[in-house]
């Protein structure tokens, strides 16, 4: 079913895709489909949670030498990897959605929550208020890569490589900056400011 809807929103667009239109394409009636998602935005959550898993499946076993970027680094491309082949469909929902806010305060709040997981796969808590703000500056960082992965033709994906790279060490120099001023006087913490395991994400100052 999910399928189906991504492979009609990237073929006619998200808004113009009805429920009948994925029946039809899934082989499947509109009982069958209405019986696991009663609305379009439920076939959204259910692909999100589709690439979440995906995502989160593919996990390596850290050795302990990737510092806390290397690891948000590579769990995001993961994302973006899962997310190439749908890339006409993604597209497709996200320009639809900006003249639809109820569908698209329904999709961010399943971003969140997906963002958030991404952070837990790269060892990165994200629980509390700490949490939170990290999965917001994630979110920022996503949002922007996802501009320059959508018009991305290169096969490795270079370009959204760099972007990404280049997004998350300007959020780690951030990071270090607010932990300098909340350590300011005290001389101790300076050396620990200019390692290279820096939190990524902007998060709290102590």
């Amino acid at each position: 079913m999910v399928d189906a809807a991504m492979k009609l929103a990237g073929q006619k667009g998200w808004r113009a895709t009805t429920m009948a239109d994925i029946a039809a394409e899934a082989k499947l009636s509109l009982a069958d489909i209405y019986r696991t998602f009663p609305g379009k935005s439920d076939i959204l959550r259910g692909f999100t949670r589709q690439i979440d898993e995906l995502v989160l499946s593919e996990g390596g076993q850290d050795d302990g030498t990737e510092t806390l970027r290397d690891r948000v680094f590579d769990v995001m491309m993961r994302r973006f990897d899962a997310l190439t082949p749908y890339r006409a469909a993604v597209d497709a929902v996200s320009r639809d959605l900006r003249g639809d806010p109820v569908a698209a305060a329904i999709h961010a709040c399943a971003l969140r929550r997906s963002l958030a997981w991404m952070l837990e796969a790269a060892g990165v808590p994200a629980d509390g208020l700490v949490g939170a703000v990290r999965v917001k500056g994630l979110g920022v960082i996503y949002l922007a890569v996802m501009r320059v992965w959508l018009t991305d033709d290169s096969a490795d994906l270079s370009r959204t490589m760099a972007a990404l790279d280049a997004r998350l060490r300007q959020a780690e120099q951030f990071s270090r900056t607010l932990r300098s001023r909340g350590r300011r006087g005290d001389q101790t913490g300076t050396d620990e400011d200019s390692t290279s395991g820096s939190d990524p994400l902007p998060g709290t100052p102590v």
